[in-house]
């Protein structure tokens, strides 16, 4: 007599338990095998352990699926539950599943590799993207082109790629070689699905494929963000399609300088402006226009840098705050000598001039004239540089070098 779905058991004797594998899957016993297919997809992607999910669960979901997306398989369940599965035996459990399905070593033994079908590579492009882009966020969209698997008419991706049955899915069958009164075991990978555990049905293909991804560009993101969508890149037979990923590089701006979220602009200004004070129009990254100005009898000195809060970059994940804004002023001088009643002036309206160091021994005075060097960089690049080369230790590690002809051997025996 036949039994009904969640009745009848092993040897007939009472109800069994077929519906774990469908509530793992969240499906009806009834599901037909496209929407079982897209529950265990979603689910794949959610947990799978490459994306930090839960590997208990993945596998759990990975077993159920493998059982019921098999018609022989999922009726054998529906009948007799797991203990139909594992063949009226006792014992084993979840792990005898496994072995039995994902090619592990059975008797609740080690697997060899994990289960589930394995995700593809991720695949990575980096993108360019302008400060502006970056201070007030933009949509960009994006063609990829990525390959995917094709199937005949009626064949479903399922039944497409199948376990092979002479490896059972592990890639390498176990040979006997006998040599003279010897017999040896040798592992080599399966000749009937190339060392892949997959069968591909015949018609079975790949394309290239182009799509339009839609890349978000968050307000305040930087060099290096990184923007990813799951199942996005190539699909192979057997594995879930990898995921792309864009990295975001910023672009060299002509006007600001970036540093997280502070900005800084160079601004030179005139010998007038830094001593009565400065006022200009500054085109902000979002296109406003800001006017700054120091207060009125401030004096700006050369390289000083004054700040306004909350005109820097937007902070990633909370663009209604931002950094600061910096200045730095770097301050022109007249190219010309002033006249002398140009001079008369100037010291009738600036400071007056320190007094002269007073001479103790006339006699013993040394003039010495300045004479014009450079900037700060200069400074920076010569600052030390006299006597180098020279000197008592240097002449003692000249001589070392040169003493035996040693620091040629050495040079030989870094060769060698």
């Amino acid at each position: 007599m036949g039994g009904h779905p969640g009745m009848g058991g092993r040897g007939g004797g009472g109800p069994v338990d077929n519906k774990e594998f469908y509530e793992c899957l969240g499906v009806p016993q009834d599901v037909d095998e496209k929407a079982l297919k897209k529950a265990y997809r979603k689910l794949a992607l959610k947990h799978h352990p490459d994306r930090g999910g839960d590997e208990t669960m993945f596998k759990k979901i990975s077993v159920a699926y493998e059982i019921l997306s098999d018609p022989e398989k999922r009726e054998i369940y529906d009948k007799r539950g797991k203990e139909g599965l594992e063949g009226g035996g006792g014992g084993g459990g979840a792990d005898d599943l496994f072995s039995m399905f994902f090619g592990g070593q059975g008797g609740g033994g080690g697997r060899g590799r994990s289960s589930g079908p394995p995700k593809g590579k991720t695949v990575q492009h980096q993108i360019s993207v302008s400060l502006e882009d970056m201070y007030k966020g933009k949509m960009m969209k994006i063609s990829v082109n990525r390959q995917r698997i094709k199937v005949p008419e009626g064949v479903s991706k399922s039944q497409a790629i199948s376990t092979c049955t002479t490896c059972n899915g592990r890639g390498a069958v176990l040979r006997v070689v006998r040599m003279g009164p010897m017999i040896q075991q040798m592992q080599s990978a399966c000749d009937k699905c190339d060392g892949t555990g997959k069968i591909t049905a015949r018609g079975v293909r790949s394309v290239k494929e182009k799509k339009i991804l839609e890349l978000h560009i968050e307000k305040g993101s930087k060099t290096g963000t990184k923007i990813k969508f799951d199942g996005e890149s190539d699909e192979h037979p057997g594995k879930l399609p990898g995921d792309i990923q864009f990295i975001l590089k910023e672009k060299t701006h002509d006007t600001f300088k970036r540093r997280n979220a502070d900005l800084l602009l160079q601004k030179k200004i005139t010998l007038v402006e830094a001593l009565t004070g400065v006022e200009f129009v500054l085109t902000h990254l979002d296109g406003r226009e800001i006017v700054i100005k120091t207060s009125p009898g401030k004096v700006i000195k050369p390289n000083e840098v004054m700040t306004i809060d909350g005109e820097g970059m937007p902070f990633m994940g909370n663009p209604f705050t931002k950094g600061k804004l910096y200045i730095l002023f770097t301050v022109e001088f007249p190219k010309k000598s002033f006249s002398d009643a140009q001079v008369r002036v100037l010291k009738s309206v600036l400071p007056p001039a320190p007094e002269k160091d007073e001479i103790m021994n006339e006699e013993e005075v040394q003039e010495a004239e300045l004479e014009e060097f450079g900037s700060v960089e200069a400074l920076e690049s010569a600052f030390g540089k006299s006597g180098e080369g020279s000197g008592r230790g240097d002449a003692y590690d000249s001589d070392e070098e040169g003493a035996g002809g040693r620091g040629g051997g050495g040079v030989q025996c870094a060769n060698q």
